[in-house]
């Protein structure tokens, strides 16, 4: 199982206290163990492949669909709106919906509401990633949840992205919201579950 490198310093820290505690006495050393081992399952970043259709937005995160609507931000103009809530047990690296160009970034600090309310997606301490593409303008918004503490990104503005590639996580559960352009033909409904990377979201119309 591949590892987020997000996760190699806390994960090297855990080892290190196992390491030592197995010197001490085998009960804090098991416990470790076990903090270690659940640490690098939530860490856990799986490959994915999936055969990607001209046109269309992939899932920029795993979890649950729970907001599909109209929405308007200066970067896109009007947009629908997905909005995917990832909870603990939810795989947290994010991936690019499409083949893009970042030309849009702004993290803005707020709050931490539970991350699955659409209130969320303009109060909570959130990350804007902005994309020129092919079919307009596409946006993914890393938001932070009720528990989360870090919001990670590794963008700059210029860089060109692949679909599905890896561009940043959000540690513990969270949310992300991804805006399509208006003539996007949306293929996942609320309650849905998907994966990013290999769930179709939308594809553009014709």
């Amino acid at each position: 199982m591949r590892i987020a490198r997000d996760g190699l310093p806390t994960i090297t820290f855990l080892a290190l206290c196992a390491g030592a505690f197995a010197f001490i006495s085998w009960i804090p050393c098991a416990v470790m163990c076990v903090i270690l081992c659940v640490v690098m399952w939530f860490f856990r970043d799986p490959e994915r492949t999936a055969n990607y259709e001209d046109g269309g937005f992939y899932s920029p995160a795993d979890g649950k669909v729970v907001e599909i609507s109209e929405c308007e931000h200066e970067f896109t103009g009007r947009a629908l709106k997905v909005g995917i809530f990832m909870n603990l047990f939810s795989v947290h690296v994010n991936r690019t919906p499409c083949t893009g160009r970042v030309d849009y970034l702004e993290y803005v600090p707020g709050k931490k509401i539970a991350a699955f309310s659409p209130k969320a997606s303009e109060i909570n301490e959130r990350n804007y990633v902005g994309l020129s593409t092919q079919w307009g303008r596409v946006m993914m918004v890393q938001i932070a949840g009720l528990v989360a503490r870090r919001i990670v990104c590794r963008l700059k503005r210029g860089d060109i992205l692949d679909v599905g590639q890896r561009y940043g996580m959000i540690k513990l559960g969270s949310r992300v919201d991804l805006y399509v352009p208006c003539d996007t033909l949306i293929r996942v409904k609320m309650g849905e579950n998907v994966k990013a990377g290999e769930t179709l979201i939308g594809v553009i119309k014709g």
